[in-house]
């Protein structure tokens, strides 16, 4: 039950506060302290390597997408003119929190 509320809290929260932005850093992996709301691209030179979030139901999870061709399961991120970022496929956390969600222009659109 509480666990449906505070799902329901941050579906709702989430269009009251300013669309999250993409930070750029160069490396191979996420970094140790992560943003609030803002999402991190990691950079190995010019290759895109991966994306990192907080999940955004409030468990505090990193969740880390790998971006490269090769890899598998692997999601695109695209960004927008105004920092905004998009994720292809949907994100769908299988443990824990179970969240499921899109990542449209900075957004999240909950399943």
């Amino acid at each position: 039950m509480l666990g449906t509320i505070k799902k329901c809290f941050f579906r709702w929260i989430n269009y009251l506060l300013p669309v999250r932005r993409l930070q750029v850093v160069q490396g191979d992996v996420l970094p140790t302290k992560m943003p609030f709301r803002d999402f991190v691209l990691v950079k190995d030179g010019i290759e895109d390597w991966c994306v990192g979030f907080r999940c955004p139901c409030g468990c505090g999870k990193t969740i880390e997408l790998l971006l490269p061709l090769e890899m598998e399961p692997r999601w695109t991120c695209k960004v927008d003119t105004k920092g905004r970022p998009t994720l292809h496929p949907s994100v769908w956390l299988k443990s824990g929190c179970k969240s499921h969600f899109w990542v449209r222009e900075g957004r999240i659109i909950w399943v």
